[in-house]
């Protein structure tokens, strides 16, 4: 067994190696999918047992490193020499203890950062900005969090590599000099990947949105599932997902971010009595206002701002109101319900497009003398 493990080792650890950056990088997004597809009232153990599962292969996979790591040091006469017992017991005095503080102090890093980097973002983020709602807040943490925290896995797994690295006495100089070398290859060929990292910074320091808003990014629109240092996940209504490089946004709106705006026109028939009409319009966003169901959604009830525009077929009055974030398409589809039914209790016409066909002479060839 250990003959057949020592002549492998080298490949036995790089797949190894594959399956623990696999995991970092893929593992969140399978836990993801996976909490989709059962019920919501099952996520939270389902999660519990992912957790578990994807924290023992991590754990045997970095066993498995940490051997492969061994059997190359001990071998004398390369990767084909038989380990005996002897050889294991002498290396795990000399370096298999260190090796094992090393992979303890990446789990306690790994365990503080995910205690206490929840801490630091509440702090940070306890003074709130002018404006910005609790929601808005807390999806902005969850954001920074999944960023942080990614981040901070790769840097811990780096770490422990480099450390165990050292400890086998294997210079880790040429290591950090090809890795700088292949960084400025990279960044020559990978413009446009630097690009797309130095946009996703700005963006997060800049809160131009976060996971649960709906933006319009790049001219795409959707709700944006996911926000990292490279792209932007949109969902559309359709419910197709769009990826946006960060360097390809030129331009972003968010719709969701401190509170939302109920704002569209209203056409009425010319022959309607305009301040009649808008009596009833304020009528009907002051009770929508004053319902308790759906009063709680608005922040400024809706009001007639002006006499907006003298379209083909009716006079538009634009219709204005502020409410909570993600709340106006169902704010603006209730009240143009109920606007329905006050108009056709008040007799007021909501015109639609239509063409006069005269026949015989125009109604302009009976205007008396002078008449237009």
């Amino acid at each position: 067994m250990w003959e057949w493990f020592t002549a492998n080792s080298l490949w036995i650890l790089m797949v190894a190696g594959s399956t623990i950056i696999l995991l970092l990088f893929g593992g969140e997004r399978v836990r993801d999918k996976l909490e989709k597809a059962f019920p919501e009232e099952r996520r939270e153990r389902l999660n519990k047992s992912i957790t578990v599962v994807l924290w023992t292969v991590e754990g045997v996979a970095l066993v498995v490193v940490g051997t492969a790591f061994a059997a190359i040091t001990l071998s004398r006469e390369g990767v084909h020499a038989v380990v005996t017992t002897e050889t294991l017991q002498k290396w795990f005095l000399d370096h298999g203890i260190s090796i094992l503080i090393i992979l303890a102090l990446g789990i306690v890093l790994w365990l503080a950062l995910k205690k206490f980097l929840p801490i630091f973002l509440n702090q940070l983020m306890a003074k709130p900005q002018r404006g910005e709602s609790r929601e808005g807040m807390k999806r902005r943490m969850e954001t920074l969090f999944a960023v942080f925290m990614g981040m901070g896995k790769v840097l811990i797994v780096l770490l422990v590599i480099f450390m165990i690295l050292t400890e086998l006495n294997i210079n880790i100089g040429p290591i950090l000099a090809s890795l700088g070398i292949i960084g400025i290859a990279v960044g020559f060929g990978a413009q446009y990947l630097i690009r797309d990292l130095i946009a996703g910074v700005f963006i997060l320091l800049e809160n131009q949105y976060r996971v649960g808003d709906v933006a319009k990014v790049a001219d795409t629109w959707g709700l944006v599932e996911e926000v990292n240092l490279r792209k932007t996940v949109l969902r559309d209504l359709d419910g197709a997902v769009h990826h946006v490089p960060n360097g390809e946004i030129r331009v972003a709106s968010n719709y969701t971010k401190r509170f939302a705006r109920v704002n569209f026109n209203v056409p009425v028939g010319y022959g309607t009595d305009l301040d009649h009409a808008i009596r009833v319009i304020n009528r009907v966003g002051q009770e929508l206002g004053d319902d308790e169901e759906w009063g709680r959604l608005i922040k400024t009830v809706p009001q007639v701002l002006r006499v907006d525009n003298f379209g083909d077929s009716g006079i538009d009055i634009k219709i204005l109101g502020d409410v909570k974030p993600l709340e106006q398409w169902k704010v603006m589809g209730e009240l143009r319900y109920r606007l329905k039914k006050a108009f056709d209790a008040e007799g007021i016409e909501i015109p639609w497009p239509h063409t006069k066909v005269y026949f015989g002479n125009s109604p302009w060839d009976s205007a008396p003398p002078g008449g237009h």
